[in-house]
């Protein structure tokens, strides 16, 4: 279930921080100061998988947490910004048949389900 207006997970970091400096925090994460302030100011810098890891080793959390609440947060503001209905797609005409079977990277074949 989608939050409504979810807080970015640099707002989440700032508390988990607490009175600990950005300077102190980025010299131990091994990241730039600039790079935590753009995290921690909520900027256009998000939690990458790279930092979710780091976050997850610092703090005793797990990386799922930073990424999951980057993805709620991207996913809000998206549906915030997102005008433009893209109609469903339909078998036949041209469109892949419902539930066709692919090949997967290793030779196996997986049940396609597009809806």
């Amino acid at each position: 279930m989608r939050m409504h207006n979810p807080a970015h997970p640099g707002s989440v970091l700032r508390e988990y921080l607490g009175a600990m400096s950005v300077t102190d925090t980025a010299r131990h994460l091994g990241v730039t100061r600039a790079a935590l302030s753009r995290i921690l100011n909520g900027s256009a810098a998000g939690i990458s998988a790279a930092m979710a890891l780091k976050l997850s080793d610092a703090l005793g959390t797990s990386p799922d947490l930073w990424i999951g609440m980057q993805a709620q947060y991207d996913l809000w503001r998206a549906s915030q910004r997102h005008q433009k209905r893209v109609t469903p797609f339909r078998a036949g005409a041209g469109y892949p048949r419902l539930g066709k079977t692919l090949p997967t990277s290793r030779g196996k074949t997986r049940d396609r389900v597009v809806r």
